[in-house]
């Protein structure tokens, strides 16, 4: 993965995302730092990353989470072929489960 977006900025963001305490104060830094919709897609993408790590079809989470098989076959490959991003969350999301 091409590391030519990380610069002071987003290691700026990456530190803001770490100093936030519970899920109230994550809510209120993404209204601000975001639009709904921005909000909303992320968190669609995170659901479609676990509906596929569950094994289920592109119709079934299309039909789930009103993603697009494009949105879909963008996390897949990010899934697949990514930083492992998708991976380490959800794994440690249920952890906490």
């Amino acid at each position: 993965m091409s590391e030519k977006w990380k610069d002071t900025l987003t290691d700026q963001l990456c530190k803001a995302l770490l100093a936030l305490k519970d899920p109230e104060e994550i809510y209120q830094f993404l209204e601000d730092v975001a639009t709904i919709g921005e909000i909303r897609a992320f968190a669609q993408r995170l659901e479609v990353a676990r509906l596929l790590s569950a094994g289920e079809t592109y119709p079934q989470i299309a039909k789930q989470t009103g993603a697009s098989t494009a949105t879909i076959s963008r996390v897949k490959k990010f899934l697949d072929y990514g930083a492992d991003g998708y991976k380490l969350v959800l794994e440690r999301m249920k952890k906490q489960d």
